[in-house]
Parts: structure tokens; sequence; C-alpha cells
């Protein structure tokens, strides 16, 4: 019988399983930066007066976007899982319980909650990092500007690997993707209040 830990690494060269796993981490991890743009730009708008009040916000945003991206991934997993597993029982009439392939998809449901949550945490924490230079090297508003350059490069990132994966022009996808955080931007910057 494999280790846990070595089950891991055998699946993550398994094609099937990356594919899955990046689509989780792109997809959690474009929603937590679209999520930090608006975020830093509502906090600076607002009037919050420290980058530190702006990174507990972002850090809260984290522990709520990754508690989901996890939990959500697990529990579809889970149930994806034990439907597969019952197809396969029923055709092979015997039970799957404690084999091979009951701990193969155990692991593969761990890797895709993890690389799910692991999106998020990118997307939000990198753009937060000029708050913390807030009031030494950075004013509010800098730090803000820092963070949706960030947060737009984090986009751009996402669609040339998506885009290079693909085989699509690399600099396309990374455009569009980037796209997206300048729109979330601009309609924050842009609202009544």
């Amino acid at each position: 019988m494999i280790p846990f830990g070595g089950l891991v690494r055998q699946l993550l060269r398994r094609e099937e399983v990356l594919a899955i796993s990046r689509r989780y981490f792109v997809s959690n991890g474009f929603d937590g930066t679209l999520t930090c743009i608006g975020l830093v730009v509502g906090a600076t708008l607002s009037g919050v007066s420290d980058g530190f009040t702006v990174v507990e916000i972002g850090l809260g945003a984290t522990i709520g976007l990754g508690t989901s991206a996890v939990w959500s991934v697990w529990e579809i997993e889970r149930a994806e899982t034990r439907a597969e597993i019952e197809r396969v029982e029923r055709a092979m009439l015997t039970d799957l319980d404690d084999t091979r392939i009951q701990r193969e998809r155990r692991g593969v449901r761990l890797v895709h909650a993890t690389t799910s949550g692991l999106g998020p945490v990118v997307g939000i924490s990198i753009p937060l990092t000029p708050f913390l230079l807030e009031g030494t090297l950075l004013t509010m508003g800098q730090a803000a500007l820092v963070a949706v350059a960030l947060g737009v490069a984090i986009l751009g990132t996402f669609g040339a690997y998506m885009g290079s994966i693909s085989g699509q022009r690399w600099y396309v996808a990374a455009g569009r993707m980037g796209l997206a955080g300048i729109v979330v931007a601009v309609v924050n910057y842009l609202l009544p209040g």
C-alpha cells in the first residue's frame, strides 16, 4: 500500500487530476483577486485611514473565500466520488471500501480542495501587501493603486497561463483576464458614495 503522501505525489503527475485542480485554482483565484480589487478600492474611497485596517478586512475575505473554496470543492468532489464508486461497484458487483480506488479518489479530493483554497489566498494576499507599507513608503491612495496593479497582474498571469496551455496567444488571454480587474476597479471608483 502506498503511503498517503506518496499517493498524492503520484496523483499530481496525472493530467486529468492536474487539469481539474488548475480549473479550481484559477477560478477561485480569479474570484479572490476581483474581490480584493473591489475591497481595496472601496476601503480607500470610503475613508479607511490606515493600511493595517485594509489588511485585516482583506484577511477576513481570504478566510471566507478560502473556506468556501475548500469546503464546496470537498463536498462536490465527495458527492461525485461516491456516485462514481457506486457505479463501479454496481458494474463489478463488489464493494470497493478500503481499496486502492477509494484511496485514490480520496487523494484526488484532497488535491482538488487544497488547490481550490489556495486560489483565493493567492488572489487576495498578494494585492494586500502594499497596505503593509502604508504610512512608511506609500500613502493609502498609492497603496490602493499598487494593489490594483498587482491584482491586474495576477489576473493577467492566470490568463497567460491558461492561454499557454490551451494553445491561445498568451498575451491576448492575459489581457482579457487583466481587463476584468480594471473593470472592477473603475466600476467601484464610479459608484456613488
